[in-house]
């Protein structure tokens, strides 16, 4: 069993087999008694990318990872919260930032990324298709991260699930404040033709959420814009051996 929080780097990249995740709303304790730092913050953040939205978002104030399920509890916050929580380091050990990444695989082998627009939140960042929770993943009172993946890598990059296959399982990858969920979509092209694809679809685009698409093969492929949790799974996972399905 792992459980409780993990503040101080990468713990290990574990499969996970079922997700049971639900919406359990409380306050935020860091949201209240800092809100005006907060505000501040958000309005700086937006000197420079104007098109960032305080809209709604959610993060989990519990959880438990026992066998290969991950359970957890989300609540409802803004995203100038979630934005000060994680630019000033995280400074508050009671909730943990879990959201899914669809990790496109192509028929050759490599990895497709997306490199952040610079009127992002993750400006030039490079990792998967991914996006922070929000209400419109509850579904029923569970929170569908499943779901987040498919409608995340459609709006980044326009591919559905006739591009791709859709594994079962996931990969949990624990760093630090994190727990950033895998899904391998295992695309039925090869890396140059899908990544022409994506970056036509960029093209067409009035304000795309990625100004390109990087093709990784190998380790010498690892930029270091590519976030820790990221290199971690494809540590883990390798280039060549089969994935989880």
């Amino acid at each position: 069993m792992i459980s409780g929080n993990f503040a101080d780097g990468v713990r290990t990249v574990v499969p996970i087999g079922r997700l049971e995740l639900i919406y359990s709303p409380e306050p935020w304790l860091f949201s209240i008694k800092r809100r005006a730092e907060i505000d501040a913050h958000f309005e700086r953040a937006r000197v420079g990318r104007p098109g960032i939205w305080n809209g709604p978002v959610l993060v989990m104030h519990r959880h438990r990872v026992d066998g290969d399920t991950l359970e957890g509890a989300f609540l409802q916050t803004d995203f100038a919260s979630f934005l000060a929580w994680r630019d000033w380091g995280f400074p508050d050990a009671g909730v943990i930032n879990c959201f899914s990444m669809g990790a496109l695989r192509t028929s050759d082998g490599a990895w497709l990324m997306g490199v952040m627009a610079p009127h992002t939140a993750g400006a030039g960042k490079i990792y998967f298709p991914a996006g922070t929770p929000d209400p419109g993943d509850i579904v029923g009172g569970t929170v569908d991260l499943a779901g987040s993946v498919i409608r995340e890598v459609a709006e980044e990059t326009g591919l559905g699930t006739g591009d791709f296959t859709v594994a079962s399982g996931w990969y949990g990858v624990i760093d630090g404040p994190r727990i950033a969920l895998m899904k391998v979509l295992q695309a039925r092209e090869p890396a140059e033709a899908l990544r022409a694809r994506i970056v036509d679809y960029l093209a067409a685009e009035a304000e795309p959420e990625l100004a390109d698409i990087r093709i990784v093969r190998s380790a010498r492929d690892f930029d270091p814009m590519m976030p820790r949790f990221v290199t971690a799974f494809l540590d883990h996972t390798g280039f060549s051996s089969l994935t989880r399905s």
